[in-house]
């Protein structure tokens, strides 16, 4: 018997199984694919947690794999952390089926340790949740939320006592505790009612959102005198039926900016996302109601925020009248801009800027234009995060931190990225650039004139499964092992090998070490400004191409990207057809 029927069998025979997934697993008994997917590995833990399609298994997010990371981060935190049981965790949860369901379920197995717990009475942002880590002091935060990805998926994020996702060193650690729990059908734990008689478990009302609505407040970069008067700015604001409505609503009319209307079809929350294909404002499909109402509205701005409102999509209108979403580098780079501007450099000790090495050089422009210097890190905000936490040691300061895929954060009073954060201070950036005549993307053209013409862009490919997984594997493989001189004909000067964390400058056949945790990557460094970075999605069953050049104009960053992506994608091509 192999071991994905050996598991199949112990949950089939389990008696007390949970008889939604006991009716799922009947319906797909006679399906050995289906099984075996189900059950031919456990749901990955990974950096930040795990994220999975919901069902019956212990490949996918069920009640049985939650316990499981929880029993596992309770013991963690037990022999880690001090004063664990009355510092207590606190959880938060989105719009997605089962998301409520998962956070009671991981107070009740924290419950059976003595761990007091708290959870919001109902949905809330995931950078609501990293603030509220901060807020109350507690040892760790949990959030039950698959940020954008389709509604089968959901998912298990963890933060440490700072707020900001756990990093490599912690996640081991935990993953390491969780595989001592043997049998995820077994796993302690105390019933809702039990833990709220022991005083074990306590519901958050509006305290919090209150408070994190007066740091937003402050954050602000108008002076008093505009900050006060009601602003003419015309809004559109969706957040694609997750959690930020709320937040962005009550930010935008603290901020006087009156003139905000809601994509009602999409207000509400809804763990289908039934108005749109994904519930990604990185996938412009989902702003088409946005578009609808903003031509109606004649809209200045139209805001897009994520289901758990982590990230952040901008959408003004172009040269020729017509609403365009701007990349997550071109709102990265115009906040980066606005804030600057607006900042005194001088009044701060040691600015930074973060960015992930993935991300527009034209940020790293930019910064160094203020004297600001800029500080790479590895895809995932968790290390913008955790490069913030050791500032306090170093005398540096957090100015501001994104990456490319519409993750922004403003002031550190979070520790993950923040749409809502995002959404103000995109929203009163668009509002000075009206003042002056221009549009956001006017206000591009006036930093590509002064820093070059920088464009970015990104493929992907999907690889399901196991077999899928497996030719990912050998994807980076082969590129490793037989490292690229050129690409689309443009020499490469440098090779950065994240796993092991070496850099080899071409020229000088020289090796260097990366200071930066070790990953799954490749980035290649070539002249002319260009770079190719390839990368396994961390949360996805994707392959990633990330790509970034800088031309003389438009026309000369379009046709060197185009042609960096054909040959790529011609490289993968072959690699998977077994011809490299």
């Amino acid at each position: 018997m192999s071991n994905w029927e050996a598991n199949f069998q112990k949950w089939d025979s389990f008696e007390g199984l949970d008889k939604d997934l006991k009716t799922e697993l009947h319906t797909i008994k006679d399906n050995k694919h289906a099984l075996e997917d189900a059950f031919y590995k456990e749901l990955t833990f990974g950096t930040g947690g795990m994220r999975g399609v919901l069902g019956a298994g212990v490949n996918r997010m069920n009640i049985y794999t939650v316990r499981k990371a929880v029993n596992g981060l309770a013991n963690y935190l037990l022999a880690n952390q001090v004063n664990v049981r009355d510092r207590g965790v606190v959880i938060a949860y989105d719009s997605r089926n089962m998301s409520k369901e998962f956070a009671v379920e991981s107070a009740k197995v924290l419950g059976s340790y003595g761990i007091k717990t708290h959870i919001f009475e109902s949905l809330r942002p995931t950078p609501l949740l990293s603030f509220a880590v901060r807020y109350l002091r507690t040892v760790a935060g949990i959030m039950i939320t698959a940020s954008h990805n389709p509604p089968e998926y959901n998912g298990f994020k963890v933060y440490n006592e700072t707020g900001a996702q756990i990093v490599p060193e912690e996640a081991n650690l935990i993953i390491e505790s969780i595989q001592m729990t043997k049998d995820e059908l077994t796993v302690p734990f105390l019933e809702k009612e039990e833990l709220e008689e022991k005083g074990l478990l306590n519901w958050l009302g509006y305290e919090i959102d209150n408070a994190y609505l007066e740091r937003l407040y402050h954050m602000t970069k108008m002076s008093e005198d505009v900050h006060q008067k009601e602003k003419n700015l015309q809004i559109v604001f969706t957040p694609l039926h997750g959690t930020a409505y709320n937040l962005v609503t009550k930010g935008l009319e603290q901020l006087n900016f009156p003139k905000v209307a809601i994509v009602k079809e999409q207000a509400e929350p809804d763990a289908m996302f039934s108005t749109v294909a994904s519930p990604n404002p990185e996938e412009h499909q989902a702003f088409s109601l946005a578009i609808e109402l903003g031509k109606e509205t004649d809209a200045d701005i139209l805001l897009g925020t994520d289901p758990d409102a982590d990230r952040l999509g901008v959408a003004v209108k172009n040269s020729a009248g017509e609403y365009q979403v701007l990349t997550g580098n071109q709102l990265g780079a115009l906040l980066l801009d606005y804030i600057l501007s607006h900042t005194n450099p001088q009044v701060y000790q040691n600015p930074r800027m973060i960015k992930t090495v993935v991300s527009t050089e034209l940020g790293r422009a930019i910064a160094e234009s203020y004297d600001v210097k800029t500080l790479d890190t590895l895809t995932g905000f968790k290390f913008i995060g955790e490069k913030i936490n050791q500032f306090d040691a170093t005398g540096e300061t957090f100015i501001f931190g994104f990456e490319e895929s519409y993750g922004y954060l403003i002031s550190s009073f979070a520790r993950d990225k923040d749409a809502v954060q995002a959404a103000m201070m995109a929203t009163e950036m668009a509002y000075y650039w009206k003042e002056q005549g221009k549009t956001l993307f006017e206000a591009l053209d006036v930093l590509f004139e002064r820093h070059g013409y920088f464009l970015e862009g990104m493929s992907s490919l999907t690889l399901k499964g196991k077999e899928g997984s497996e030719q990912i594997a050998n994807i980076m493989d082969a590129i490793r092992s037989n490292p690229l001189k050129e690409i689309a004909g443009i020499k490469i000067e440098q090779v950065e090998n994240y796993l092991t964390s070496e850099r080899m400058l071409m020229a000088e056949a020289r090796k260097e070490t990366i200071d930066l945790p070790q990953e799954n990557m490749m980035k290649f460094i070539l002249e002319q400004n260009a770079w190719v970075c390839l990368r396994p999605s961390g949360t996805e069953p994707k392959i990633k191409c990330y790509y970034g050049v800088c031309g003389k104009d438009k026309e000369d960053s379009e046709a060197k990207l185009t042609s960096l992506k054909e040959t790529m994608d011609q490289i993968i091509s072959d690699i998977l057809e077994g011809n490299e």
